[in-house]
C-alpha cells in the first residue's frame, strides 16, 4: 500500500470512528515552533512550566524515529447561544450568573477524544501489519496540536492564536498520533497549509476584556482570562479581576465573535451538552451555588469534567470575582444570601478564597457606582 493510499485509509477510518477532521503532517520542525523560545522568553507562558519542555521543539522528539502526526478533531459546538449574545446580568429570583467555557460544559474532552484516539491506534494495528511505535495525546504531551492540525491541512492559525478550518471555525478539540508510520501528508493539492483567512479582521483582538492578545498571532497567557482561571493557582491580579467579567471557567469571547464561527456546525454527541443537577446547569451557572459548594459536592458535579483542573479553591475564587463584577445590589434577588455567604468566605483559612471574597463583598456593599462589565457586540450585530 502507497503512503498516500495509507493516509487515506486512516482518514476513512477516523471518520468511521467520529472524527470530524483528520489529516496527516510529517514529524519535524514547523516553522512555527523556531519562536517557542522567544515566545516563552516574553514570559508569556506564565506559571505553565510545562511549555518549557524541550522536546515542543518538535513532533520527532516525541516518539523516537517517528516520521508522522496523525490531527485529528471532533467539534464541540453545540446549539445553545454563545457567552456575547447571553446577558452579563440575567434577571432572575436566583441571583446572578457566571459563565463557563463551552469546552468545558460536558465530558473532560480528554476522556472522549482519548478514547477515540486509542481506538483509532488499535485500527492502525490491524490495518497495517509492520510493527510500529504510536503515542496518542490530547493536550497531554510536548506537542503543539494545533501547529501539527495546520501542517496536516485542517486549518490555518488565526490571530487568536486557535485553529480555524474554514467550514467548521475553531469550535475544535485537537488530538494526535505521533508515529514511526511513514505517510503522506495530507496538505491539499498545492502541497501547502492552508491560507489565512483572517485578512484585516480585528474583532478577537479588540474583543479580548483583559487585552491578551498582544498583538496579531501573539497571545501574553498571563493575561488570558483561561489562564487566570484555570492554570493560575494564587492570587488573580487585581488590575484583571474586573475585566475577566462574569468567566468562573476559561473564556469564548475571542472565538463568540469570531465571523468564521457564525455558521459553524453543531455536534450531536450528549458528550458536550452542559451537566445538570436537579436545580443547577453548567450553562450560565448560579454563582451563589458555586460559592456555597462543598469540597465532595465539587468532587462529584465534576468527576470527568475538565473543571475539575481549577480545583473547588479556584472556582469558588473565580466565582467571588464574578460575583463582584456582577453590579448585585441591595433590594437585588439574592442580595442577602450572597453577602452572608461571601462574608463567611471572606473569614476562611484559606487564604485565596478569603481576599477573592472580601474584594467582591467590598464591591458589593460599595455605595459608589461601579463600571459595568464589558460589552461586546453578538455576532449577528456585527457588520
Amino acid at each position: 500500500m502507497t503512503r498516500a493510499k495509507r493516509t487515506g485509509k486512516i482518514i476513512e477510518i477516523s471518520r468511521e470512528l467520529g472524527f470530524d477532521l483528520c489529516g496527516v503532517a510529517a514529524a519535524e520542525a514547523f516553522p512555527e515552533l523556531a519562536h517557542l523560545e522567544e515566545w516563552l522568553s516574553q514570559g508569556y507562558a506564565g506559571d505553565m512550566r510545562y511549555l518549557h519542555d524541550a522536546r515542543r521543539q518538535s513532533p520527532a522528539h516525541v516518539v523516537q524515529n517517528a516520521r508522522s502526526v496523525i490531527v485529528c478533531a471532533l467539534n464541540y459546538n453545540t446549539s445553545l447561544p454563545l457567552s456575547t449574545e447571553v446577558p452579563h446580568e440575567i434577571a432572575s429570583q436566583d441571583g446572578p450568573h457566571g459563565w463557563i467555557a463551552r469546552y468545558a460544559w460536558g465530558d473532560d474532552y480528554h476522556d472522549v477524544l482519548g478514547g477515540k484516539l486509542d481506538a483509532l491506534v488499535d485500527a492502525l494495528r490491524k490495518e497495517f501489519p509492520e510493527p510500529f511505535e504510536a503515542r496518542a495525546y490530547v493536550d497531554t504531551g510536548p506537542v503543539v496540536e494545533r501547529v501539527a492540525a495546520k501542517y496536516a491541512g485542517l486549518g490555518w492559525l488565526a490571530k487568536n492564536t486557535c485553529l480555524i478550518n474554514e467550514e467548521s471555525g475553531s469550535w475544535l478539540f485537537l488530538g494526535v498520533i505521533v508515529t514511526t508510520l511513514d505517510l503522506a501528508e495530507s496538505l491539499g493539492p498545492a502541497g501547502t497549509p492552508a491560507a489565512d483567512l483572517c485578512g484585516n479582521c480585528r474583532l478577537c483582538i479588540d474583543a479580548c476584556p483583559t487585552a491578551a492578545i498582544v498583538e496579531p498571532y501573539i497571545l501574553d497567557a498571563r493575561r488570558c482570562i483561561s489562564y487566570l482561571t484555570i492554570e493560575l493557582r494564587g492570587a488573580i491580579p487585581a488590575e484583571l479581576r474586573e475585566p475577566m467579567g462574569r468567566h468562573v471557567f476559561g473564556c469564548d469571547i475571542c472565538q463568540d465573535v469570531c465571523p468564521w464561527n457564525r455558521r459553524a456546525p453543531v455536534n450531536a454527541l450528549a458528550n458536550f451538552e452542559p451537566r445538570r443537577t436537579a436545580q443547577h446547569s453548567l450553562f450560565s451557572p448560579d454563582l451563589e451555588w458555586l460559592i456555597s459548594l462543598t469540597e465532595e459536592e465539587f468532587r462529584e458535579i465534576f468527576r470527568r469534567s475538565p473543571v475539575k483542573r481549577t480545583k473547588r479553591r479556584g472556582l469558588i475564587r473565580n466565582a467571588c470575582v464574578a460575583l463582584g463584577n456582577s453590579a448585585l445590589r441591595a433590594g437585588d434577588p439574592r442580595y442577602e444570601e450572597i453577602c452572608d455567604r461571601l462574608a463567611d468566605l471572606a473569614a476562611a483559612d484559606d487564604a485565596i478564597i478569603a481576599e477573592h471574597a472580601r474584594w467582591a463583598l467590598d464591591r458589593l456593599t460599595s455605595k459608589l457606582p461601579q463600571p459595568s462589565a464589558p460589552q461586546v457586540v453578538p455576532p449577528s450585530q456585527q457588520r
